[in-house]
């Protein structure tokens, strides 16, 4: 694909050597365009009550690897949403003393801004193959250390209403599911890595990016398995609560717990961030299988409403109905359980968003 397209690229006129015309420079990197971002934010901000796209391009003739020009409203409107999101929940995670939800919550909205700043770099300059593959990497991996936080929540769930409905102990539940979330994270960065490396001056620059779209597919189905794996879980343990059923025997800590109107509403948080991060998953795979040139890959709408749509929602779940509000600060052992399965987490996904 990068080979055709910057073919293309070159016959129209390479930018290579050229003055960038946002910071007069000749190296064409990222600083260029946190540059131009600090100096027009304010300007595309106001004018995407203006019209839905600052400046006007017909796609037909732009060289794009998107298949389209993405629509800078859109990326505006997401940045906002992700920008106000990580902010509340670094600021919650503070205030509760919750210092898990910063590798994991935090970690994503920064992913997640990352990615969209790239869409929004594309929205002027589509032909670049950097925003490009810096949104495609980053918003691929992102929302795992999401789904973390909802691995933990429900760990915390059933210690607290009752661990002998569960057919894990919550600290099994929480290492076996991290472990699988980690695992994901490092084949999807691993794969993210090496689609982001192919260079078509390379002859076998086709290759490598299949390659790593390969590997990133393969991370998410696997990611996809440990989610439904966990939602079968979660609600086997619901399913035996409610029918006062253990499944394992008690032990004198195992006393009943209240579901409390609380408890219930963080159920329900679990259930709504959980589905929308299914359906994610199963775009992403769709997405994927299909190529990098394939239908769904090259159509704008189904990545803002069936990626950004659905990770926005979970992420804003875990904002409005947040596990220190409804489930109170956690216990030594909760915690302590918590931030030592996460710092795993955590270290490796700062090794593995690198490539960016």
């Amino acid at each position: 694909m990068w080979r055709n397209f910057e073919e293309k690229q070159n016959e129209a006129g390479s930018l290579k050597g050229a003055t960038c015309e946002f910071c007069f420079c000749t190296s064409h990197n990222t600083l260029c365009f946190f540059s131009f971002a600090f100096l027009h934010f304010c300007h595309f901000f106001f004018g995407l009550f203006m019209s839905t796209n600052g400046t006007v391009i017909d796609p037909t003739e732009v060289l794009s690897a998107y298949g389209y020009v993405p629509t800078r409203a859109v990326a505006v409107i997401f940045l906002i949403l992700f920008g106000m999101s990580t902010a509340a929940h670094l600021g919650q995670a503070i205030w509760f003393r919750m210092w898990w939800l910063i590798p994991t919550a935090v970690l994503c909205g920064l992913g997640e801004l990352v990615g969209w700043s790239g869409r929004y770099w594309s929205s002027f300059n589509p032909a670049a193959a950097n925003p490009y593959m810096m949104q495609i990497t980053t918003t691929i991996i992102a929302p795992t250390p999401l789904i973390a936080v909802n691995f933990i929540v429900l760990g915390r769930i059933i210690r607290r209403l009752g661990p002998c409905y569960s057919r894990l102990s919550p600290r099994a539940y929480t290492r076996i599911f991290l472990s699988c979330d980690l695992i994901a994270l490092v084949i999807q960065g691993a794969g993210g890595g090496i689609a982001a490396s192919a260079n078509s001056a390379n002859p076998n620059y086709i290759t490598t990016q299949n390659l790593g779209g390969h590997i990133m597919l393969v991370g998410i189905i696997f990611q996809f398995v440990a989610l439904c794996t966990y939602s079968f879980f979660g609600i086997d343990f619901v399913r035996h609560y409610h029918a006062s059923r253990p499944v394992r025997a008690m032990i004198s800590s195992d006393e009943r717990g209240e579901m409390t109107t609380r408890v219930r509403l963080m159920l329900w948080a679990l259930v709504l961030s959980t589905s929308v991060l299914f359906v994610r998953s199963v775009y992403r795979i769709i997405e994927l299988a299909d190529g990098w040139t394939g239908t769904v890959i090259t159509t704008q709408v189904y990545f803002n409403l069936f990626d950004g749509g659905m990770v926005i929602t979970a992420i804003w779940a875990m904002n409005i109905a947040h596990p220190g509000l409804l489930l109170g600060r956690e216990s030594g052992l909760e915690a302590k359980d918590s931030e030592k399965e996460l710092l795993k987490l955590g270290s490796a996904n700062s090794s593995h968003t690198n490539f960016v």
